[in-house]
């Protein structure tokens, strides 16, 4: 039976790496909704759109037009037919997704669009508020969380592979004031659902985690 599957947690807590695994093994679509802001807040400084504009940013957020792209095992965003795959993944523009998504406005915008894409079921969705917000009944629902140094050594590993020469203490600011931000903001924050089954991931590699993930999913009727 395909269900919905709704994985959250913190920056560098590995949820993206493991809902595509996940996905791919269940053969289930896979929805990364930090992108989506990611695409917004990119799109937003493209266009001059303040990230302070919320009712500026939910127009733009309304008329987006977006798509998720497998190339083989990798998953391409595109907006407006442009691959924004790497542009997103800037760490400034995580910053943005962050503070976009403070917006009632924003998040309204993108409600119904992330909620159409799990309705159906056989979905794997990952993101900050997926569980608790946008998900709410989601046959299993997963977060994730490792400690805040080895999540901000994923981080600091995965920008020197792309070529970005940045200090890990940097890093850690940039991850702790992320965490601030989304466990704070009054509008849908980071936090574990009730019924969700959380994971530390922190001294476990992304095969070991994806394995109890689907062994969940499974005991869940996937």
């Amino acid at each position: 039976m395909p269900i919905a599957i709704a994985i959250d947690g913190p920056a560098g807590s590995g949820k993206g790496t493991v809902a595509r695994g996940v996905a791919h093994a269940l053969g289930y679509r896979y929805v990364d909704t930090g992108a989506i802001y990611r695409a917004v807040a990119l799109e937003a400084r493209r266009r001059g759109v303040s990230w302070d504009d919320g009712p500026a940013l939910a127009a733009l957020a309304g008329a987006l037009h977006l798509d998720f792209v497998w190339d083989d095992d990798v998953l391409r965003v595109v907006v407006d037919g442009q691959d924004v795959s790497r542009a997103i993944r800037d760490d400034e523009i995580g910053t943005g997704a962050s503070t976009v998504s403070r917006h009632p406005a924003v998040r309204d915008a993108l409600l119904a669009l992330q909620r159409s894409l799990g309705a159906r079921g056989a979905v794997v969705m990952d993101g900050r508020d997926i569980g608790t917000v946008v998900l709410p009944d989601a046959a299993l629902k997963v977060y994730l969380d490792a400690d805040l140094d080895e999540r901000a050594r994923r981080r600091h590993e995965e920008l020197l592979r792309r070529g970005e020469n940045v200090h890990l203490a940097e890093v850690v600011a940039a991850m702790t004031a992320r965490d601030r931000q989304d466990m704070e903001r009054a509008t849908a924050p980071l936090r574990q659902a009730d019924d969700a089954v959380r994971v530390d991931t922190t001294a476990l590699t992304v095969p070991v985690v994806v394995a109890r993930v689907l062994t969940l999913a499974r005991e869940r009727g996937a």
